[in-house]
């Protein structure tokens, strides 16, 4: 039988206690749940455009993968989550700064809300 564990850091923001985890390491792959452009420390979205909302969540991202064994150069597999398609160039602008050489496949919708009220959530699956 396949076992998970979950993946817990102080540097990205807690997740809902008993909702869900940060990720879940499952046969050696990482599976991170969604990150919005969310302050570790005061637990508030971040101040800025759709350009600085990106960056913050991908550096969530970067975080967790750290604590789960891996980095962001093996991530597999990206889901963005838009409030607007209208910042879909804005947001690559920023996204293509990441990922390595070798970018992961992608998928980018336009939603009707996200959480808090943010225009990006971004989430992944890397391997170990």
């Amino acid at each position: 039988m396949t076992t998970k564990t979950a993946v817990l850091t102080d540097k990205a923001p807690k997740p809902l206690p008993g909702i869900y985890s940060q990720a879940i390491i499952a046969n050696g792959v990482v599976y991170c749940s969604g990150a919005v452009p969310m302050d570790p420390t005061t637990g508030k979205l971040i101040d800025g455009d759709v350009k600085a909302h990106t960056h913050q969540c991908i550096k969530n991202l970067t975080h967790i993968l750290e604590e789960a064994g891996t980095d962001i150069t093996k991530v597999v597999k990206v889901n963005v989550f838009l409030s607007n398609m209208d910042d879909f160039a804005e947001m690559n602008s920023v996204y293509m700064q990441y990922w390595g050489d070798v970018k992961p496949c992608r998928t980018c919708v336009a939603v009707k809300t996200l959480p808090l009220n943010t225009d990006v959530e971004i989430e992944c699956i890397a391997v170990l």
